[in-house]
């Protein structure tokens, strides 16, 4: 089986897509790919806007190539707008019209009536199909961070290859997990490569270090549990001080970002805002030090449920 991470925030962007092959079986997660609107009081830099058009372009590449797509809720870093997207292919998405938010519950109804008369289009929860060379197994509803959470909930997708039976489950935003119920299902589905967002530490002064803390455990339980490998990335690598927060699971050696799954160097460029910007300021510029040298961006970034919408990519 092959697993490729597409876009990932240690890529560069606000992004979980992901792309899985198994024989003639190829899937594609969650393809969308976002920038955060604001940080440090910052729009995105430059930088970012190139690493989000490379991005929506290797998506839209991979999109050619998948039989099947899956979305695992409707936040606009996981899904893409355009019908033509998913014309023709088999899609499997969380369902609008429960255990959903508001927000996302009209983001996701405007999606389905769109797609539907041009795709195979199924309500993801505790679907199942046995594709010889891949099994898909999705999950029930999990909370997006912790139970009754404003943010609603997101469907998990397990992948399992029909020849040697390796598991690769991608629990998109479950933040930690945070959630007992989805720590549960997540050992229970014995993954041997885990990707998921992980604690979300950049807004920890907001939600408190006790929830961080238990995100922490949670994944510990699960690696210590089923000895899986897992890519962490998403939430947890936009704090610039997630190597000091974070150092217990990756010091557990069995935990990587996205970048590092593929061998490349992080680029945490939302995380690194403020500097990208200041580099670009003009000899003599004033500087406002507040912004440039508190390492805890998190001090004044603001959870937004609505990202800047991405304009998707050409195919090449």
């Amino acid at each position: 089986m092959k697993v490729i991470p597409l876009a990932a925030d240690s890529l560069g962007v606000r992004s979980m897509a992901t792309y899985v092959e198994g024989g003639r079986t190829r899937i594609l997660i969650d393809p969308g790919a976002t920038l955060g609107p604001t940080r440090y009081n910052l729009p995105p830099a430059e930088e970012e806007w190139a690493a989000l058009r490379d991005a929506n372009n290797l998506i839209s590449t991979y999109a050619t190539r998948a039989h099947v797509v899956f979305v695992s809720h409707y936040h606009e870093d996981h899904f893409r707008y355009d019908p033509e997207f998913y014309a023709g292919r088999q899609v499997w998405a969380k369902d609008p019209r429960r255990m959903i938010n508001p927000k996302q519950g009209q983001r996701g109804g405007n999606l389905w009536r769109a797609i539907a008369p041009r795709c195979r289009l199924e309500a993801a929860e505790g679907r199942r199909y046995d594709f010889t060379d891949l099994l898909l197994t999705a999950s029930p509803p999990l909370a997006h961070g912790v139970e009754g959470t404003g943010l609603g909930y997101v469907v998990a997708l397990t992948v399992t290859d029909g020849s040697d039976g390796f598991r690769f489950v991608h629990a998109s935003d479950v933040q930690g997990p945070l959630s007992p119920v989805a720590t549960a299902y997540l050992i229970r589905e014995r993954p041997r490569l885990l990707y998921l967002s992980g604690p979300p530490s950049y807004i920890e002064k907001q939600i408190g270090a006790a929830l961080i803390d238990q995100g922490i455990e949670n994944l510990l339980r699960i690696i210590e549990t089923t000895g899986c490998r897992v890519i962490m990335d998403h939430h947890a690598v936009r704090d610039p001080r997630q190597a000091e927060r974070l150092h217990r699971l990756w010091e557990t050696r069995q935990v990587v970002t996205a970048a590092e799954y593929l061998g490349r160097p992080n680029r945490l460029l939302e995380a690194n805002r403020h500097r990208l910007w200041a580099e670009r300021r003009k000899p003599g510029a004033r500087l406002t030090p507040a912004r440039l040298k508190r390492r805890a961006g998190s001090d004044i970034v603001k959870r937004r449920t609505m990202s800047q919408r991405a304009k998707g990519g050409d195919a090449r």
